[in-house]
């Protein structure tokens, strides 16, 4: 294991379930962002993302999610990406545990190969949950889109007391549309799996604020780092792959 530090920013090299154990407090974690392997095959610079039996996948996700858990303050929040396929089953062990708010759909267009013989997948699942219902952070005007309805149709409310257009303004759904990370975009890393900044933001605006601690768990390319050091977040990332904590290290000094 190797830490490296800098100015308020953590990243960790090291396994993710021997890294919760020993070096994050219990309920010292404002939000947690957890993007795991989905078990698909993908190859993670020489690790294959694959296991034998599901159920073995299933085990070793339960453990570190139990750990997440115990992470969380009182007022935390954990957003939990994962494949189409395994998405019910943490959905179902989740629910027991803390509060489903929204399960989240990021939708994007794909100019990849795409199914001829069933619908292909346009789309990953996210389960955004809270330790506790009533208490909670949720910065609803730092993430507010475009109401289409108000800005663009010019609607008229007539249930309110005086007519009016509605909103120009609004709370994003649960389907979210961003871009994939593509090669020679300009944010584009070496990693077959990479996150959107874009995507990050609005889950760090909304679920965090200045000075808050925020822990990924399977950092990658450190977007979770990258995106809280702008907006002004501390950040501890977690990563197996020492190629990729260099990645996190370049992206922080920049």
């Amino acid at each position: 294991m190797k830490i490296f530090e800098l100015d308020g920013h953590k990243l960790i090299l090291g396994d993710v379930l021997e890294v919760l154990s020993s070096e994050i407090q219990d309920n010292s974690i404002d939000l947690i962002f957890a993007d795991p392997p989905y078990n698909i095959g993908k190859d993670f610079n020489g690790f294959k993302d694959k296991w034998e039996f599901e159920s073995d996948y299933l085990e070793w996700s339960y453990t570190w999610l139990n750990l997440c858990i115990n992470k969380l303050k009182p007022n935390g929040s954990l957003y939990l990406m994962a494949s189409t396929q395994c998405m019910p089953y943490f959905d179902i062990y989740l629910r027991d545990r803390l509060t489903i708010l929204s399960r989240i759909v990021w939708y994007y267009d794909s100019s990849g190969v795409q199914a001829k013989k069933y619908y292909g997948s346009l789309y990953e699942p996210i389960l955004y949950c809270v330790k506790d219902k009533r208490n909670y952070t949720f910065n609803s005007s730092d993430i507010l889109v475009e109401a289409k309805t108000g800005s663009v149709r010019k609607l008229i409310d007539y249930r309110k007391s005086t007519p009016s257009v509605y909103n120009s303004e609004k709370v994003p759904g649960n389907v979210w549309e961003f871009p994939r990370v593509r090669y020679r975009m300009p944010q584009y890393e070496d990693h077959p799996t990479q996150k959107p900044t874009s995507l990050l933001e609005r889950i760090i605006k909304a679920s965090s604020n200045e000075g808050d601690v925020v822990l990924d768990v399977f950092s990658g390319t450190f977007t979770t780092s990258f995106v809280a050091k702008k907006l002004k977040r501390k950040s501890i990332g977690i990563e197996l792959q020492e190629k990729y904590v260099q990645i996190g290290l370049n992206r922080l000094h920049s």
